[in-house]
């Protein structure tokens, strides 16, 4: 997924304020928070109505979005970027600017971002195990996502920015059929 200019501008500016060594605020904790707030305003048809209507003015948004964020405790910090995409009528965007917000903070901290796919759901001790093996290999720290493909047959794909480790049965058959086919 391509992220807009838009978001990664937001996103930047609020990973410059948390990765300060003077924040009050952890890129972690920030993360938590604007999640919480989109989970909100995901599962509220009137909040979405009223954050998301140009018809409403922004100072309803405002007083709206302060609401919730005192039921859910958010720092100034993450308040502040709420009020920011408000006002700029970027609120639409709060996904994207989390997403990019965590690649921005990822990188800034030292971890690459691993997307791994698997035919069932791991274990907690397969996940370490293919958490330490992945870091090993490739000399980074990995923030690890876990979904699951049935199509995979059996074993595990990890995605890790441009590289792909293809440890699945689906892909070793394929590769089987592809050395197969090449020889005489």
């Amino acid at each position: 997924m391509t992220l807009s200019a838009v978001a990664t501008r937001y996103a930047t500016a609020l990973a410059d304020v948390v990765t300060a060594s003077d924040s009050p605020l952890r890129p972690d904790a920030a993360l938590v928070e604007l999640r919480s707030f989109a989970a909100a305003l995901e599962s509220s048809v009137e909040l979405r109505k009223v954050l998301l209507s140009p018809a409403v003015a922004g100072s309803r948004k405002r007083h709206a979005t302060g609401r919730i964020a005192d039921a859910l405790k958010l720092s100034r910090i993450s308040r502040n970027l709420l009020y920011v995409l408000i006002d700029h009528r970027r609120i639409d965007q709060l996904p994207a600017v989390i997403q990019s917000f965590e690649t921005i903070a990822d990188a800034r901290l030292g971890f690459a971002q691993a997307e791994v796919s698997s035919a069932r759901e791991l274990t907690d001790p397969q996940r370490s195990a293919l958490t330490d093996q992945l870091e090993r290999l490739t000399g980074k720290r990995l923030r690890m996502r876990y979904a699951v493909d049935s199509s995979l047959i059996g074993g595990a794909v990890a995605r890790i920015g441009s590289t792909v480790y293809d440890g699945s049965l689906r892909g070793q058959l394929s590769s089987l059929a592809r050395r197969l086919s090449t020889q005489d």
